[in-house]
């Protein structure tokens, strides 16, 4: 089957689109950094420059250490001894020039183009392979600096789509070109039409030579060259106080531990080999993981979020407003004592093989920091979150900020409370029978724009899920929660190290969060507009609205004009408003209610 390529779209206009100055974002096809072959291929040509070394070895030792005995076996000798110098050395040059021409070929076929829509990647010389990304689906930007690609200006930068193994990769352009290409991507996928980013303040090369010394020496994040506006830094102390306090340290203790004590009851010392292992195995997880954590910034830009980490090996992603699906704010048990706390998220977007670790680190936004760490860092995920939902579509960044700030505040004084502080629906007292330590800080709540789940006692956790990203939602209740009259909500979203599970709630309570969340979530999705979070700029005016109107989703008092308006539609299935939720009061009927069925309207 012969590939032939469809008739291409349409490049960008190049008027009302600052996007399309970009040489890359042009709609034409281009290809990668010419040393992309080398790069890639450098560790097969690592591994025959290290045989060739290897067969020289004793030439070499006899050249500087003359009269020097060779050993028997030695190829280089045999060729010499054989006169089959020459036909060695026409080899050499015939395979070098096959594999320069495969390398050039390989090239010239990988191609790839950004149009106003998607990006398209083609390759392969004997299998072809043509992916596309559509810019509006785009889950979030990484460039990767490698040491190797890092000393030759180049880097790689990957395109995070939903779906299984759905990114798309360009390896390798150079650092300049990615990190242009990336801003200008994101640009286009924002729905802005002008960009002042590159407002002439154009970096001015300085050689070759001197761009490559101040590309390896710059700091990963300069705020004016992003255009940061807040920047959250993970100090390298607390880094290696939090790595040695980890559930993974205690484990590694415990094993020891258990070794030692084998061999001072058995007096078997081969147990100690195997400890030989372990120190090796562990040592390499925390150099990596420390690594990779060195240097951790969490930015806000006007594209997103941009988190950059790595020493010797750099990376940078940029997550676009929207793309979160649920938050967690945790705290382990060894952290207690100092305050500190976690933040992961979940992403529409998985990987497979080699880029499934960098996705595994891309979900840890704060590795550790304190409560103050994690207020500013919820200031800078929230608003694109759930801000929209509470301050209207077109409403300014500022006022974005304005709506989320109450999911801020509640996060903020809710990290360590229990019960029915923070107006927490919390699980009652016979829940103790499952939840022994946890009953009393097991809880949901509401705010604009998101649902709260308070988890744990032991390990504290605080879960965040934006309405407008619900994917469904699910009531359960076993026979041991049927007897208590308990029942667990889970809160689906897209799979990741998040879970919105909360269980051991009341019956009642639970099928009133089941109703509530799947009614809020309809409502909130109505209004998203986080897929194009730049395109209220190109308004000509920033919509308001008056105080005392509602906003779909915030659950906000209704309205005249609003589908909930008084006696239209019941607040529930018939139960009273939530502590913490604004919404009109209804009556309660009598019983555990489990088995009613809610009215209609109240969840769609």
């Amino acid at each position: 089957m012969t590939f032939r390529p469809g008739t291409p779209p349409p490049a960008p206009p190049t008027r009302g689109d600052a996007a399309a100055a970009a040489p890359l974002t042009d709609g034409e096809w281009h290809r990668l950094h010419p040393l992309t072959p080398l790069l890639k291929g450098g560790i097969f040509l690592i591994v025959i420059l290290g045989y060739v070394l290897n067969s020289l070895r004793d030439q070499l030792v006899e050249f500087f250490i003359p009269g020097k005995q060779q050993e028997d076996g030695d190829p280089v000798r045999y060729v010499y001894e054989h006169g089959a110098v020459g036909w060695v050395l026409l080899g050499i040059a015939v395979f070098l020039v096959v594999l320069i021409g495969l390398f050039y070929l390989s090239w010239r076929m990988h191609e790839f183009r950004v149009t106003g829509e998607i990006v398209e990647v083609r390759s392969g010389v004997l299998f072809r392979n043509h992916r596309k990304a559509r810019l509006d689906r785009i889950q979030g930007i990484n460039i990767q600096r490698p040491l190797v690609p890092r000393v030759f200006g180049t880097a790689k930068l990957e395109i995070a789509q939903a779906g299984n193994d759905a990114n798309v990769q360009l390896a390798y352009l150079g650092a300049r070109a990615a990190d242009d290409l990336r801003q200008r991507i994101l640009v286009l996928a924002s729905g802005a039409k002008d960009d002042d980013a590159h407002d002439g303040t154009a970096r001015r090369s300085n050689g070759a030579l001197q761009d490559r010394v101040d590309e390896m020496f710059s700091p990963e994040l300069d705020p004016a060259a992003v255009h940061a506006t807040r920047i959250v830094k993970v100090r390298p102390g607390r880094l290696i106080a939090s790595m040695l306090l980890s559930g993974t340290t205690l484990f590694i203790l415990l094993v020891v531990a258990a070794m030692i004590v084998s061999v001072a009851l058995t007096g078997e010392y081969g147990f100690l080999f195997g400890l030989f292992p372990a120190v090796i195995g562990a040592g390499g997880y925390y150099i990596r993981k420390f690594s990779r954590s060195l240097q951790y910034t969490i930015a806000e830009t006007r594209d997103g979020i941009r988190i950059g980490y790595g020493l010797v090996s750099t990376s940078n992603e940029t997550l676009p407003p929207g793309r979160i699906h649920a938050v967690s704010v945790a705290q382990p048990l060894l952290w207690r004592p100092f305050g500190w706390w976690d933040i992961r998220i979940n992403r529409a977007t998985s990987a497979t093989g080699a880029a499934s670790s960098n996705q595994q680190v891309s979900s840890i936004i704060l590795p550790v920091g304190t409560a103050a760490d994690v207020r500013e860092v919820l200031d800078i995920i929230l608003p694109g979150l759930v801000g929209t939902v509470v301050a209207g579509p077109e409403a300014s960044q500022e006022a974005l900020r304005e709506g989320s700030a109450e999911a801020v505040n509640v996060v903020d004084d809710s990290l360590t409370t229990s019960g029915d502080r923070g107006g927490f629906v919390h699980s009652p007292r016979r829940a103790a029978w499952l939840r022994p330590f946890a009953f009393r800080r097991n809880g949901y709540r509401f705010v604009q724009g998101a649902v709260l789940l308070r988890l744990g006692a032991v390990w504290r956790s605080l879960v965040i899920v934006p309405l407008p990203r619900v994917q469904s939602v699910k009531v359960e209740q076993g026979p041991l929660e049927r007897a208590l009259r308990l029942a667990a909500v889970h809160v689906h979203t897209v799979a990741g190290p998040v879970s919105a599970r909360v269980g051991a709630l009341d019956a009642r309570d639970a099928q009133r969060l089941w109703a509530e969340t799947a009614h809020r979530a309809v409502e909130a999705a109505a209004v998203d507009t986080t897929h194009r979070w730049r395109e209220r700029e190109a308004r000509p005016a920033v919509a308001t609205r008056p105080a005392g109107e509602p906003v779909p989703g915030s659950g906000a008092p209704a309205g005249p004009n609003e589908e909930r308006a008084a006696g239209a539609v019941p607040p529930g299935p018939g139960a009273p408003a939530v502590p913490g939720d604004d919404r009109a009061a209804g009556a309660v009927p009598p019983g555990p209610g489990w088995g009613d069925v809610p009215p209609t309207g109240a969840a769609r």
